[in-house]
């Protein structure tokens, strides 16, 4: 008989420790959060994104990636808000970061203008970014779900503290999977939120150099349309194409669609569908776009209570952009 791996049920405690710390988070977290404090909370959020979703139509992506890289790292904190001061180089001006879109930044700060209005120093921004990101994916057509309310605010933001916590688009799939797994989410989890690129666009540094090659897995005519498009990239570094050429602007799993057509417009992209840990969750999604956004939902719920501050372990910050 084949001895067990001692990595595997060390692989199971480690879930199930972060499974029964989540399950404790959320306890502290309720969905009424403001309903006293701050009766207009939800409303308010509402009407801020969708005035800035009307002028702005790619504001919703922008804000669903800020969530993403603000959560992912170190935990649903509000720290890639944080401005860079002559004394430190804050999360959102580290390398990884320059490149978010500052519709994301601009929608928070002007829902958080908002609220400091009708309720001075109550809501922190790292639930304004929660709510405002389920509130836009529904905008464009993606699925609602439930979000917990009472994080507070990281009272620290280093870009330092970011070395290599994101997944990289040319980031090997077993290191993007490990990076993943490291903060208890399952290989289906990742697949499911790597259908956030239903919407958005990615700059054409990010995969020009790909095109070129023979191996990569891209459509013959989508790769010439790519190298038509990304022809003047080296002058104007912020060219970019829409992530799903298809349906670009709406909440859908074209997408899954897309990969297997070699239509996947990122390095990991073609990963996920050329890995077979992956790829069955790829198939599984392109044919059943209810079943995406049922686990998609719940892999951004579970997302959003990641790393959450409660209680004294954090602050409500007056500005976004700000430790107190």
């Amino acid at each position: 008989m084949a001895e067990q791996s001692p990595l595997k049920p060390l692989s199971s405690l480690f879930l199930l420790l972060l499974t029964l710390l989540t399950t404790t988070v959320e306890s502290r977290l309720t969905t009424d959060f403001y309903s006293k404090s701050c009766p207009r909370f939800l409303d308010i959020v509402r009407d801020t994104i969708s005035d800035k979703q009307i002028t702005h139509p790619t504001t919703a992506a922008a804000v669903i990636r800020l969530f993403f890289h603000d959560c992912f790292p170190n935990g649903c904190d509000a720290s890639i808000l944080v401005s860079s001061t002559a004394f430190n180089v804050a999360e959102r001006d580290s390398s990884i970061n320059l490149s978010l879109p500052g519709d994301g930044f601009d929608v928070i700060v002007r829902a958080k203008t908002a609220l400091e209005l009708a309720c001075p120093q109550t809501v922190s921004c790292s639930d304004i970014i929660s709510v405002a990101t389920r509130d836009l994916l529904v905008t464009v057509g993606g699925p609602y779900y439930p979000v917990h309310l009472g994080r507070r605010d990281s009272r620290t933001s280093k870009a330092s503290l970011l070395a290599d916590l994101l997944p990289l688009p040319s980031s090997p799939m077993a290191k993007t999977i490990r990076q993943f797994e490291s903060r208890g989410f399952t290989v289906q989890e990742m697949v499911a939120l790597s259908g956030a690129h239903s919407i958005g666009f990615s700059h054409c540094k990010e995969f020009v150099g790909l095109v070129g090659r023979n191996s990569t897995g891209y459509n013959p005519r989508f790769a010439q349309a790519l190298k038509k498009a990304c022809s003047s990239y080296p002058k104007d570094p912020t060219i970019s194409v829409f992530n799903d050429i298809m349906t670009p602007n709406k909440f859908d799993n074209m997408y899954f669609q897309n990969i297997p057509k070699g239509l996947g417009l990122l390095e990991s992209d073609h990963g996920l569908y050329s890995d077979p840990r992956t790829r069955p969750f790829v198939d599984l999604y392109a044919r059943d776009q209810d079943r995406f956004f049922k686990d998609f939902a719940k892999a951004m719920q579970k997302l959003s209570l990641y790393g959450v501050k409660t209680g004294r372990r954090g602050e409500v910050r007056r500005r976004c952009d700000a430790i107190n």
